[in-house]
């Protein structure tokens, strides 16, 4: 699979250098410290035990200006995405269940996985799955090398990120936790309904991996409020990515409607000692050279 494959040459050609010197991607400094801090300590943790948990819009890849998910909607449903800009959070959830409902599971995926070969993000003009940060990859692949299993806990669409998890992330579909629509069983299929099953969001997200993992974690990855319930849930490494480099991707600023990361945030990262990673200072990178 091409997709598979640029990753595979983009991120691990280099496997032998990175035994050498974890997390390369990464500037010396507290972060990268403390992430190296904690997987050196790490057989504290039975393996069993070790659970890692990342949220993905503007944690392991882009989410301005507007959220892939949406994109895909918005192209299936022929909507501007200026039109997006003035529609309500009601009219963008109908929207969203239109794009699915009434498909089987794997109509879905192959539909997305169709769309996301050819969809190219407004800015970069690069196709959305080469807009994920490569620091991030290096540290799902430095925790699965310390017996790490990693899920993806996020507030997108479930089975849109299990379309193409396996071939970004090294991720199989049942260590994708997401929003999920409910499904009704007919004729040997499994059909999408536009009803919200629940939405994994907020407190939502502790309460998925209680579900659906049965385990708190030892560490955990988000960028928002809406992983801040993640990240006092768990109980290791918790670190929050803070988008502060309008050159390489986005400045978000306080009042930023997506992945909203106000004061209080910060107040709550530094009194529960969480580590706090400046995309502009801590990343020697933050995308993949451009696919030629």
């Amino acid at each position: 699979m091409a997709v598979r494959a640029f990753f595979l040459a983009a991120f691990y050609f280099s496997a032998a250098l990175f035994a050498k010197e974890p997390l390369s991607l990464w500037n010396e400094g507290a972060a990268k410290q403390k992430i190296l801090a904690f997987v050196k300590d790490v057989e504290k943790i039975p393996v069993e035990d070790r659970i890692a948990v990342f949220d993905q819009d503007g944690t392991l890849w882009v989410e301005k200006p507007l959220y892939t998910q949406l994109y895909f909607a918005l192209d299936k449903g022929k909507v501007s995405p200026e039109r997006a800009e003035s529609m309500t959070p009601q009219e963008i959830e109908k929207l969203v269940a239109a794009s699915f409902s009434g498909m089987t599971v794997e109509a879905y995926r192959k539909e997305v996985s169709e769309w996301l070969k050819k969809a190219k993000h407004p800015r970069f003009n690069r196709p959305f799955l080469e807009l994920v940060y490569t620091p991030m990859l290096e540290l799902i692949k430095l925790l699965k090398e310390h017996k790490f299993k990693v899920y993806i806990v996020s507030g997108g669409g479930q089975e849109f990120i299990r379309s193409y998890a396996k071939d970004v992330y090294g991720l199989p579909p049942e260590q994708i936790i997401g929003s999920a629509g409910k499904l009704k069983y007919k004729d040997k299929k499994l059909l999408k309904l536009p009803d919200v099953l629940f939405i994994d969001d907020k407190a939502g997200k502790p309460e998925a991996i209680s579900l659906m993992i049965g385990k708190r974690p030892y560490a955990a990855f988000g960028n928002s409020t809406g992983d801040k319930e993640m990240l006092e849930w768990n109980q290791g490494l918790s670190l929050l990515v803070h988008h502060d480099d309008a050159v390489r991707e986005y400045s978000y600023g306080e009042n930023s409607k997506i992945g909203h990361f106000p004061a209080s945030l910060m107040e709550t990262a530094k009194k529960n000692n969480w580590v706090v990673v400046s995309m502009k200072k801590d990343w020697k990178e933050i995308f993949s050279e451009p696919q030629k």
